[in-house]
C-alpha cells in the first residue's frame, strides 16, 4: 500500500543528504517532492497543503542538534505530522464487560464485510483466549453470504449463528443474542448486508438493527482500493449512522495509500483496523505511529514482534530480538527468520515491518526467499555468524557455485544485508522513534 510512498518521500529526503544545517531554499525543494509524493499517494492537494506548511513551520529556524542532521531532523518532523494525520493514536475496539458484548458489522456492498467478521472473530479468538465469539450471519440477500461465512467458520472452528429459512433480519439478531447467552458467547459479531447511502429502504434497515441489538461498537467496513471515494462514502454515511470506527480493507492491493493516511483527520473517526490479505490471520490493529515508521521507510518491528510470539515461545522471541536491538544480527538469523516469516502470513506486510529488508526481497515471486536460502546455507557456520569474513572474493565464488547463484546477485545481496545491519543501529540510535520502537519492543518481550 505504501511501497510507492515510501519510494518517493525517501528520494525528497534524499535532497538534504550533505546539507549539515536547515535553509529555506533546501527545505523548499525538499517539501515540493513531499507534496507531490502525498497527491500521488491519493491525499487530497488540500490536505497535502497543509501538510506541508506545517513541516516548513516547524523546520525554519529550528536548531539543528549536534546528534542529528537535517535529513534526521526532517523525517522527524514528517514523522509527528503523519501521526496526527492518521488519528494520533489508536482507539481499541469496545468488547463491553457486560456480556454478550455486540459488534455491529457494516458497509458497502463488496467492501469485504463477511471477510472481516470472521477474520475479527478469529482475532478476538486467538488474541485473547478468554474470548468465546459468535459469527452472526445478518446477510439474508447475498445468496453465498451465509455459505461463505459457514466454511470459513467450520475451516476455522468459530462458532457461527444463522437462519436460512427466515428472511428477517431483526428476528435473526435477536435470536442470535438468545443463543449466546444460551451458549455463553462473549462476543457477538453481526455481519449485514451491504448497503448503497442512496438505497433508503437499506439504510432503515441498517438503522432498525441499531436499534434492535444496540450494539457496544459499530464498525464501517471500507474498500481502501476505491481511494478518497472511500472517504466520501464514510462521510455520507456517518451521517446516517453513528459508527464507532472504521475499518480499511484489501490494502494488499495496488491502493497508493492516500484513503489510510487521511480518512481519520477528515472523517473525525478512528481507524481501528486494517486487513491487507485474503488469510484470516491477514488483519491489524492500526496503530499510526507505526503505520508512519513503515511510510519512512523505519519498518515495524513492534508489530513484527507480536506476530513473531504468535509462533515463538517467549525466551526463543526475546533471544532474536535482544540481537536485533543489540546490533548483532547475522546470516544465522535471517535464515531464521526468513523461516519464520513463511509461517507468520502475507509475505509482501511482513516484509515491509523489516526495515531495509524489502530492498532484496520480491514479494511478487516465490522464488525471492529460496534464493536467499540457498545463498545462506552455502556458507560455512563460521560465514553465517561473521558476515564479515564474506569480503573475501574466493569465499564468495565458493558460495556462488554452491548455491547456484550468480556472483552479481551475491554480491548485491550482502549489500543489502549491510543496509539492514546498518538500520538496525539506526533504529536503536538516539533518535525519537527510534527510542520509541525500541521502547516499545522491549516492553512487549518482557510481557
Amino acid at each position: 500500500m505504501f511501497e510507492q510512498l515510501q519510494k518517493k518521500l525517501d528520494k525528497a529526503l534524499h535532497l538534504l543528504k550533505g546539507n549539515n544545517r536547515i535553509t529555506e531554499i533546501n527545505v523548499a525543494n525538499t517539501l515540493k517532492e513531499i507534496r507531490i509524493a502525498l497527491i500521488d499517494a491519493d491525499v487530497n492537494y488540500k490536505i497535502a497543503r497543509t501538510f506541508i506548511q506545517k513541516v516548513k513551520e516547524k523546520s525554519l529556524g529550528k536548531k539543528v542538534l549536534t546528534s542529528l542532521n537535517p535529513k534526521q531532523l526532517i523525517i522527524k518532523i514528517v514523522y509527528d505530522e503523519l501521526v496526527s494525520l492518521m488519528g494520533g493514536t489508536s482507539v481499541e475496539i469496545n468488547i463491553s464487560k457486560k456480556k454478550p458484548s455486540i459488534i455491529l458489522i457494516c458497509g458497502l456492498q463488496g467492501s469485504g464485510k463477511t471477510s472481516f467478521s470472521s477474520k475479527l472473530a478469529f482475532f478476538l479468538k486467538k488474541k485473547n483466549q478468554s474470548k468465546s465469539p459468535l459469527l452472526v450471519a445478518a446477510d439474508v440477500y447475498r445468496p453465498a453470504a451465509i455459505d461463505q461465512l459457514k466454511i470459513i467458520a467450520d475451516q476455522m472452528n468459530l462458532s457461527l449463528f444463522f437462519k436460512k429459512e427466515s428472511k428477517n433480519v431483526i428476528e435473526i439478531v435477536q435470536k442470535s443474542i438468545s443463543y449466546a447467552k444460551k451458549k455463553e458467547h462473549d462476543v457477538i459479531i453481526i455481519d449485514t448486508a451491504g448497503r448503497l447511502a442512496i438505497d433508503k429502504t437499506m439504510m432503515d434497515e441498517i438503522q432498525k438493527i441499531y436499534q434492535s441489538c444496540q450494539p457496544n461498537e459499530t464498525l464501517f467496513v471500507v474498500d481502501g482500493m476505491t481511494g478518497q471515494d472511500a472517504i466520501n462514502t464514510v462521510q455520507i454515511f456517518s451521517k446516517i449512522l453513528n459508527f464507532d470506527g472504521i475499518v480499511l480493507t484489501k490494502l494488499d492491493g495496488d491502493s497508493r495509500g492516500g484513503a489510510a493516511i487521511t480518512m481519520s483527520s477528515i472523517v473525525e473517526k478512528p481507524i481501528k483496523f486494517i486487513s491487507n490479505g485474503e488469510k484470516i490471520e491477514d488483519l491489524e490493529i492500526f496503530y499510526p505511529d507505526r503505520i508512519a515508521n513503515r511510510i519512512l521507510g523505519m519498518g515495524d518491528i513492534v508489530s513484527f514482534v507480536e506476530k513473531v510470539q504468535e509462533q515463538f515461545d517467549e525466551e526463543k522471541t526475546q533471544k532474536i530480538f535482544h540481537k536485533i536491538s543489540k546490533n548483532r544480527f547475522n546470516f544465522n538469523d535471517l535464515l531464521e527468520q526468513i523461516q519464520q516469516i513463511k509461517k507468520i502470513g502475507n509475505i509482501g506486510n511482513i516484509v515491509s515491518m523489516i526495515p531495509g529488508i524489502e530492498n532484496f526481497f520480491d514479494k511478487n515471486k516465490k522464488n525471492s526467499f529460496k534464493k536467499i536460502e540457498s545463498i545462506i546455507l552455502s556458507m560455512t557456520p563460521n560465514e553465517r555468524n561473521n558476515p564479515k569474513k564474506l569480503d573475501n572474493v574466493r569465499r564468495k565464488k565458493r558460495i556462488s557455485k554452491g548455491s547456484g547463484i550468480s556472483l552479481k546477485e551475491i554480491d548485491l545481496f550482502l549489500k543489502q544485508f549491510s543496509s539492514i545491519s546498518r538500520m538496525m543501529k539506526t533504529i536503536n540510535s538516539n533518535s525519537h522513534y527510534g527510542q520509541q520502537i525500541i521502547k516499545n519492543l522491549l516492553s512487549k518481550i518482557k510481557k
